[in-house]
């Protein structure tokens, strides 16, 4: 896959690796809590059509990621490798609309051919999009971990075990669990930002919840529990039971989701 911009001079010939969607209901949450942030962390304005980020290499192996305004070629390719379909992904000069140094996650493959995947040199002033270490904890950590915890709910939720630490049968949750319930139940009153809260389809019928906010991370299935990630309680999974509101929160976070999707 192989496409070709002059949106900087030293990066001639773009050897596209993969590719994800930064729109308002699908971003990578790396870059942040909700999807103007993860704009801002770019330097780009929070349309409501998205973009597309193509993640590559020059001809000397330095990683560059191309921002593309046309989201929906980058979707149709993305669907197509999901699909295990080839596509030959390029992006036209005039859908170009950034180019930034270096890449905001890890990446395992690199070009045929092609030196090895290093950060290029930026000129003063540019930014250099970097990977979060993963030996750490902070937000990007802890975002990146609810993303898995969602996507691999069942292995998750195996782990748990059949009852929460907190099940919400009348006592009152620690503190930090309560920071967490008020502030997503604020979400359904007073809706945040756009991308603050996603959903997905999940096993037998249910939906996937993500959402984010202040040092929080949350995971949850509408027929069942939810799993929060705190920025306080590195690398820990703690299980919410479903109790008597949770349902209704999951439901209404759900809703929102799709209505804004």
């Amino acid at each position: 896959m192989t496409a070709n911009t002059n949106a900087k001079d030293e990066l001639d010939t773009f050897h596209v690796l993969t590719a994800l969607l930064l729109t308002p209901g699908q971003f990578p949450s790396v870059l942040g809590d909700d999807y103007p942030e993860a704009c801002a962390l770019l330097g780009l304005e929070p349309w409501a059509d998205g973009y597309g980020l193509l993640f590559g290499q020059d001809a000397s192996g330095a990683r560059w990621t191309v921002v593309s305004d046309d989201a929906a070629l980058i979707g149709c390719a993305i669907a197509a490798w999901d699909c295990g379909m080839p596509y030959e992904l390029s992006a036209p000069d005039r859908t170009v609309v950034e180019t930034i140094a270096g890449w905001p996650l890890a990446l395992t493959v690199a070009t045929p051919g092609v030196p090895e995947p290093h950060d290029p040199r930026p000129a003063p002033g540019e930014r250099l999009l970097t990977a979060p270490d993963p030996q750490t904890w902070g937000p990007a950590q802890r975002r990146m971990a609810a993303d898995d915890v969602a996507k691999q709910w069942l292995t998750w939720r195996r782990q748990v075990g059949l009852h929460a630490s907190f099940d919400q049968t009348g006592a009152q949750p620690p503190a930090h669990i309560q920071r967490v319930l008020t502030e997503a139940i604020g979400y359904t009153s007073d809706p945040p930002p756009a991308g603050r809260v996603r959903s997905a389809p999940g096993p037998e019928g249910a939906r996937i919840v993500r959402a984010d906010g202040p040092g929080w991370s949350l995971a949850a299935n509408t027929e069942d529990i939810a799993l929060l990630l705190l920025d306080e309680k590195p690398h820990e999974v703690l299980p919410l039971g479903r109790g008597p509101s949770l349902p209704g929160l999951l439901r209404a976070l759900d809703e929102m989701a799709r209505t804004s999707a």
